[in-house]
């Protein structure tokens, strides 16, 4: 290309871009693969956030199914212009129950609920603080309120003394404005869990909200799968179907004010086209298997110890948090591009995570375990960890 001055200097710039991301092992792609439950089954899968497996399961085919025949595909429009049905208000009512709240409202994803959140219920002048390792939604939700004039601030994971500082050095300079702790329950790249009930406390010290995003926990940790916040700590909630439900959708749960406040204020929300009938139609399947199938969750807490216990047998640091998140932290990118090279040569499906999804130096192979998996396909994992040279 040549290098002279001109409108496609952008372009010039993106090659650029491209080839130091390839340089430094950092370049991504997308690796397609057939049909999870084809048979006989191409790899063991460890690279899903589908936890219960639900995306297969047939109630949830069925009633997408019927769903297509009855309302069609499409939506046609936003809630609020026409795309609002019967069952969208019907599968919110449901939810809110299911989550003990006032109310709740469905987005198309988890990643518009954030956001929406995060940019609206926040006024100018007020504090968002977030755990540093947030899901990215989270962090780009605060980020819009900043620009609005809200005041957006990171902590250092779980530190909470540094939390504490900044929630009192805020309502020192403005004793009037709103402060909101946000933090994930389970963190997705590291799968461990917040300290909530501490988190808590320090919302009530400070006269502040706490908004924890469930979006690892909903369906799988907590009585009845309802999340890690069975206790009702949170003043808001944001969980997505796109996980352990086994679909796609993002939905808020709050008191009704709050609900009522999205409804009017949330861009996200305002100018979208509603969330399919089909989505909600499986949502709602999916709340059916999580009431009649807790063995799926029994199954899932099973196998997570398992893999964890495998993980730490080969040397690897990590803790023993009850989710099915597993993270193989190897340092280097090329280590983790290689770890996941030889877990496939072994028909091991397993992601590389490397920055800046994660901090440098803290690139990993992240195992997503989940409750179909058998004891066989834990045993061929270990295999595949112990013939791995952990030297290289």
């Amino acid at each position: 290309m040549s290098n002279s001055p001109g409108p496609r200097n952008w372009l010039q710039r993106l090659d650029r871009l491209v080839e130091a991301r390839r340089e430094s092992s950092l370049w991504r792609d997308m690796q397609p693969h057939g049909p999870r439950h084809a048979a006989p089954r191409p790899h063991i899968d460890l690279s899903s956030n589908d936890y219960l497996r639900l995306s297969q399961h047939p109630h949830l085919i069925e009633a997408v199914c019927a769903s297509a025949r009855q309302w069609g595909v499409g939506s046609a429009s936003s809630r609020l212009v026409g795309g609002t049905l019967d069952l969208h208000h019907a599968l919110e009512s449901r939810f809110a129950r299911f989550k003990h709240a006032g109310a709740a409202l469905l987005f198309p994803t988890g990643y518009m609920a954030n956001l929406a959140v995060l940019s609206t219920i926040p006024q100018p002048g007020d504090l968002i603080v977030l755990d540093k390792l947030c899901h990215a939604s989270l962090i780009d939700g605060g980020r819009l309120a900043d620009t609005g004039g809200a005041l957006m601030r990171t902590f250092p994971h779980g530190d909470l003394n540094r939390l504490a500082h900044l929630l009192s050095e805020h309502h020192r300079v403005a004793p009037q404005a709103s402060r909101f702790i946000v933090t994930d329950s389970v963190f997705s790249m590291e799968g461990d869990l917040a300290d909530l009930p501490a988190l808590a406390e320090l919302r009530d010290a400070h006269e502040a909200a706490l908004i924890i995003d469930e979006a690892h926990a909903t369906g799988v940790l907590g009585p009845d799968g309802r999340g890690l916040d069975a206790q009702g700590l949170a003043d808001i909630t944001i969980s997505t179907a796109s996980k352990a439900l086994g679909s796609l959708g993002g939905l808020v749960t709050g008191p009704r004010l709050v609900i009522d406040w999205l409804v009017n204020a949330a861009r996200p929300f305002i100018y979208t086209t509603a969330a399919m009938p089909q989505q909600v139609a499986a949502i709602d399947a999916a709340l059916d298997v999580i009431e009649r199938e807790p063995q799926r969750r029994a199954r899932l807490a099973d196998v997570s110890r398992r893999v964890r216990e495998v993980v730490a047998q080969c040397g690897v640091e990590g803790r023993m948090d009850p989710t099915p998140i597993i993270p193989i932290v190897v340092g280097s990118a090329d280590r983790a591009l290689a770890l996941r090279a030889h877990l496939r040569s072994r028909h091991i499906f397993a992601p590389a995570i490397r920055p800046p999804t994660v901090p440098p130096n803290s690139s990993r192979v992240r195992l997503s375990a989940h409750c179909e998996l058998t004891d066989e396909d834990v045993d061929c994992l270990a295999g595949a960890l112990r013939e791995f040279d952990w030297s290289r």
